[in-house]
């Protein structure tokens, strides 16, 4: 009996991981022109608005999926598409090793990557970077009803009291939570008051492909209640007057890559409907498949499906928030992915003495950039639980979304603000912004100074640096001010393929375009500090 059961536990594995996943990238999409001057069969005139205030123009990834490529693929034995995305031009897969590389003899197919990255090497195209990941850990709760006024704590440590005082307190900004489930969200009091004036703006579940968002897990319900949960006396979030949608994109059952591609899959429905920040307290490294797990060398911003997804994200005008992990009280305590992404801010965890938290996961990133950006309280968090019941909680997982609603408060003071500069606001007004450090990076944000110097930091937006001359036939330069330290330039082409990368030291930079095609392709530069994108013509 014993031979059998261990016949039986030996089998399972080699049965789970005989289908592989990997993502397939296409070539090109189809009517392109037309979706380009039809933007509202591609985005909401909430999201273009959006694009609008922030001077931020439609390009050949907002063009959606070509939809006859995907249903070749879906045609072929042994293969089953589990996710798309018009960002990346890709679908992720799932089918037998030969069946995902009998893809490659189809014309509009560019590039296959195997989740699995010693299979790269034998199929025929070359990937640019694999994708690998692993879902984030779940807290545990202690089950204990909390005193009234414990909850303050969390929105005094940032000061945000003083944005709520002044009724900013998310009203005109949409939140979009990615999470595993939101059980108790459409019945429990804390709730009720979201419900009552229709702030819950919808929702999907992409895991299970249907509307079932009030199901399966509670993770979310804890999240969602640190921002928008309402118990007089006893819970008041952080944005309680912004609208949400919710997204479940994390498999509980399961730890796989498709989490990954089904988060950005949900991220671009997000930006079409024209959401302004996305919280995720998701986290991934390791999967059931160790083959699939993302090393900490993967860990560089540029590497993981899902870190690309939040920088494209970020690029259309969105803040994206993601929890920094809670390993850091492991071998391996670094950040995970998306935490890794340039733009995001990464939040990490402290006690409410602000010293931090043990298992808050730590930077740099594999590339040496600090990492998390910022800190809020995650040790003995006051959540809401799925019957609305305030309990206590630890993890990064409420850290984020605590900094999420805040950062919905300031920018409803600040409308007309763009991303980025919210996003320095909120670096600048931290503690530790003139000393920065990979356990807790630039500090915990004072919202009160951000409201308050808000006008003065965003003069100082932009003005570093100019890409000229545009068009170029030959060189193409970068100026920077005299207090510059370093950044990253990468050069795509109309694809979206990666096809230059330099590090900046310089404060005046120049970049030989000659040998490239006549054409437009798009530009990135990312320092510790700022990001910057946008178009450079070559003729």
């Amino acid at each position: 009996m014993k031979k059998i059961a261990l016949s039986f536990f030996v089998l399972i594995p080699l049965l789970v991981f005989s289908q592989q996943d990997a993502w397939v990238y296409f070539k090109s999409k189809a009517n392109e022109s037309y979706f380009c001057n039809n933007p509202l069969e591609m985005l909401s005139q909430r999201a273009l608005d959006r694009r609008t205030r922030q001077n931020i123009v439609l390009d050949f990834k907002d063009i959606p999926i070509n939809q006859d490529f995907v249903a070749i693929v879906n045609k072929v034995t042994d293969i089953k598409v589990m996710a798309k995305s018009k960002w990346m031009n890709a679908i992720h897969v799932r089918g037998s090793q030969t069946a995902i590389n009998s893809l490659q003899q189809y014309d509009f197919v560019a590039q296959i990557d195997f989740a699995d990255k010693s299979l790269n090497n034998s199929a025929k195209i070359v990937s640019e970077g694999n994708v690998v990941l692993n879902k984030t850990n779940k807290q545990k709760k202690e089950k204990s009803i909390l005193a009234t006024t414990a909850f303050a704590t969390q929105i005094e440590m940032l000061n945000g009291q003083y944005l709520h005082q002044q009724n900013y307190k998310g009203s005109g900004k949409i939140i979009a939570v990615l999470d595993a489930g939101f059980l108790g969200v459409d019945s429990a009091p804390a709730f009720k008051r979201i419900r009552e004036n229709n702030q819950i703006l919808g929702g999907y579940n992409f895991v299970a492909r249907d509307n079932s968002l009030y199901a399966h897990d509670t993770h979310g319900t804890n999240v969602l209640s640190t921002m928008a949960a309402y118990t007089e006396n006893a819970l008041i979030g952080t944005a309680i007057d912004a609208s949400y949608y919710l997204f479940v994109t994390e498999d509980s059952a399961s730890e796989n890559p498709v989490e990954e591609s089904l988060w950005v899959e949900a991220t671009e429905k997000a930006d079409s409907l024209g959401v302004d920040i996305i919280n995720t307290s998701l986290g991934y490294s390791d999967f059931d498949n160790p083959a699939y797990n993302l090393t900490y060398s993967e860990r560089d911003g540029k590497t993981a499906f899902i870190s690309k997804g939040a920088e494209i994200a970020f690029s259309r005008g969105m803040l994206v928030v993601v929890s920094a992990g809670n390993e850091g009280s492991k071998s391996e305590p670094h950040i995970s992915a998306p935490a890794d992404a340039f733009s995001v801010i990464t939040v990490g965890a402290v006690h409410a003495n602000q010293q931090k938290a043990a298992f808050s996961s730590i930077g740099p990133t594999s590339d040496g950039r600090i990492k998390p950006d910022v800190m809020a309280l995650g040790q003995n968090i006051i959540v809401s639980d799925e019957n609305g019941n305030p309990v206590y909680s630890n993890g990064t997982s409420f850290s984020a979304p605590i900094i999420s609603g805040m950062l919905a408060c300031l920018w409803q003071a600040y409308p007309d603000a763009s991303n980025q500069e919210i996003r320095d606001l909120v670096l600048q007004s931290s503690n530790l912004y003139a000393s920065p450090n990979n356990n807790y990076g630039y500090g915990i944000p004072d919202f009160n100074w951000a409201l308050n110097n808000g006008n003065d930091v965003r003069k100082q937006q932009f003005e570093y640096f100019v890409a000229y001359p545009n068009p170029t036939a030959d060189l193409f330069s970068i100026h920077f001010p005299p207090n510059f330290n370093s950044a990253t330039i990468w050069l795509f082409n109309a694809l979206g393929q990666q096809i230059f990368e330099k590090k900046i030291k310089e404060t005046e930079s120049a970049f030989s375009v000659e040998t490239l095609s006549n054409g437009i392709y798009f530009y990135k530069i990312q320092s510790e500090l700022f990001s910057k994108e946008g178009k450079v013509i070559k003729n």
